[in-house]
């Protein structure tokens, strides 16, 4: 009976569909990224983040989309001191895209919404590929390493969004967490800040 009645509201609501629309966004923010055996990683991130709402009603909209963040982190340095050459690297990069079902409310969930202010959460799964530890045994010896590699896993996010300008462009501010089952066990937290359009 509850599959029934799930299903039945799941068809009704369909006749508040106005259009099915594609929107994104551009912004950029910050991923703490703790895998094992290595040092906790703060990375500054680049972010594009399409969604295309398959449900939409005057208040709110559902929709399925991929938050791509492209995050790097370290130093590199090279010095010459007559002859005598140093070179440190520490640069390390990351890759973080989640598949997201949101819940959209107020401002931004649909380019009709007239609301000034606006609040989305949802969760999915996804992909975080970065650098993780390793232990290698050598010659009886056993040390970590480094590698890099992708690893999958579920993930979650919420935050709000306020309006600007005449034609209901946003400014978004998400908060992030995903936790990798595969392999290196990452669990990935993020803030960022986005401009939608």
């Amino acid at each position: 009976m509850k599959k029934l009645f799930t299903f039945l509201l799941l068809i009704g609501s369909m006749h508040a569909v106005k259009a099915q629309r594609f929107m994104h966004g551009v912004g950029f923010g910050i991923f703490i990224v703790d895998a094992p055996a290595t040092d906790l990683g703060g990375f500054g991130t680049l972010t594009y983040s399409p969604r295309f709402n398959f449900l939409e009603t005057e208040a709110m909209s559902v929709s399925v989309g991929v938050p791509l963040n492209v995050g790097f982190a370290g130093t590199y340095a090279y010095e010459n001191y007559g002859g005598y050459v140093t070179e440190e690297n520490t640069l390390r990069f990351m890759v973080n895209a989640p598949v997201m079902v949101n819940l959209n409310f107020g401002a931004g969930s649909t380019k009709a919404n007239e609301k000034r202010f606006g609040l989305f959460l949802g969760g999915g799964f996804g992909l975080h590929y970065g650098d993780y530890g390793v232990t290698v045994i050598e010659g009886g010896s056993q040390y970590y390493d480094t590698k890099y590699g992708a690893s999958f896993g579920p993930a979650a996010n919420a935050g709000f969004r306020i309006a600007v300008g005449r034609h209901q462009k946003n400014i978004e501010t998400r908060f992030s967490y995903m936790k990798t089952v595969t392999n290196a066990r990452t669990s990935a937290y993020g803030v960022g800040a986005l401009f939608n359009f």
